[in-house]
Formats: C-alpha cells, structure tokens, sequence
C-alpha cells in the first residue's frame, strides 16, 4: 500500500534533487520489450567513471515506474553502479490512485511468471549496456518492487544477490534448491501489516529448505513502505516512513553489494 503526495516533498526529503556534485550523472529511458509488451525503463550511470562496472536492477512500487523508482537508480548510479530502474507494466502506464495501482500489482502477483519474464526482459536490456560487468549483476526493489526482486531469485536467474525493500514475501513458487544463484537480503518492518508474521515465518522455512544464503533485517517500529517519505509518519495507516529504518536499510544494501560485487569498504 501506498500513499502519495508532491513529488518535491518526497525529492526533498531524500535529498535527491539535482546538485553540481551529481553533475556527471547521465540518465536516459530505454525502450525494450517482453514479447508484445513495450517496455520503457530509465538508466543512470556516472559518465566520469571508465570502464565496466557492476548493474544494478531497480523496480518499482506498485504505482509504476515513477519518480521515486528513478531517483534511487540515481543514488546507485552516484555509487559507481550502472542502474536500470525497470518498466513493469507497460511503456507510460502509471496507477493514477490506490486502487488502479492494486489493480496492476494483482495482475502480476496472480501471475508470477509473467511478472518473472518482465524483470527477466530487464535483466537482459542491463545485460546488453555496454558498461556493465555482466558478472556482476545484483536486483533490488521497493514493495511490489522486493516482491519481483524476490521471485527474479527464486527463477534461477544468474545474478550475485537481490535486495527486496518491504517487499512481500509470500510466492507460489518457492525457491528450489540448488537452482537458487543470487544471495537474498530482505528487508522488512518488523510491524508490516501486510506481511504478517506467518509470512515472514514461510519465507524463512522456504530459504532453509532451498538452502539459500539468505539474511533478513526487520526494523523496529516500521511499517510497510517505510523508505517512502510521502507515505507520511503515521503508522496506524500501514504504510508509513521512517527516516531511521530508510537510513539503515540504505546503509545495509550498500553493505550487501560491496559483498556480492567483491568490493572493499
């Protein structure tokens, strides 16, 4: 679930809005395609930086590929990262309101292998970037985003890690052991409503018996979407941000991809 409010608060409040020190950061939408589909996702990536580097899938909440999805591709970008922030469902279509954007989510939530071979259509346009490292190639995403992050592990596909940003964590397609490649972290409000505790128990079950290199953070006092400004501060409403489990999760995946990538600190 999400709430929505100006653009600019939300900008602000990460400290994401353009500046001389972010100058060499080149962005660009790229179209490509799953299937039928025309999909339209947005690339960032340091220009003043040579050579390959690792790639960095980001997808989206349940709304679609706006603003918010694009301004994180920027902060990986700004970390060295070549980042593609993925188009889910379909050049230019964006949730004008909650129920339009649960309406999409449960398209492809009822559907997990179309919503595998949409982030599968992105793996593959990262892949083809000419200053990626395609052997070092990790996922994240926020809310429906982790969800998508999570069952593009579970497909088996050749990447270094995933990261799911309250994501949920259910799927019926549990990951099978010995075909899982990327190693997990989750991470997750410790009083998500829309990720009970019986959720968080199946998807723990589901790591060992896949015998996956997993990790799963849960922040105190957070709710789902809680890296979000414009989700407000008010948790009883289920989605809310907090600015220190935002802080921290941050600071966790950076962690994670220093890892999986072989990067020193």
């Amino acid at each position: 679930m999400q709430r929505f409010m100006n653009p600019l608060v939300t900008l602000l409040a990460l400290g994401l809005l353009a500046s001389p020190a972010c100058a060499a950061i080149k962005t660009q939408m790229v179209d490509y395609k799953q299937g039928d589909t025309l999909l339209s996702g947005y690339l960032a990536y340091d220009d003043a930086l040579q050579g390959k580097r690792p790639g960095v899938i980001v997808v989206h909440e349940w709304y679609g590929l706006n603003d918010y999805a694009k301004k994180r591709a920027e902060q990986l970008a700004a970390l060295g990262y070549v980042a593609f922030a993925a188009d889910i469902y379909g050049k230019g279509v964006l949730a004008k309101h909650a129920k339009e954007a649960g309406e999409l989510a449960g398209k492809y939530k009822a559907d997990r292998e179309l919503l595998r071979k949409r982030v599968a259509a992105a793996l593959d346009t990262l892949k083809k970037q000419p200053n990626v490292d395609t052997s070092k190639i990790a996922a994240m995403g926020y809310c429906f985003g982790g969800t998508t992050m999570l069952e593009l592990a579970r497909s088996g596909a050749d990447i270094v890690g995933v990261v799911s940003f309250h994501g949920a964590l259910a799927t019926p397609s549990p990951a099978e052991q010995g075909k899982l490649k990327a190693k997990i972290l989750a991470l997750h409000g410790a009083e998500d409503p829309f990720v009970p505790e019986e959720e968080v128990t199946g998807f723990v079950k589901e790591m060992r018996q896949a015998k996956a290199d997993w990790e799963l953070d849960a922040y105190a006092n957070s709710v789902h979407g809680f890296t979000n400004p414009a989700n407000g501060n008010d948790n009883s409403k289920g989605a809310a941000y907090n600015a220190e489990a935002d802080r921290r999760s941050w600071e966790r995946m950076k962690g994670f991809f220093n890892e999986v990538f072989g990067k020193k600190d």
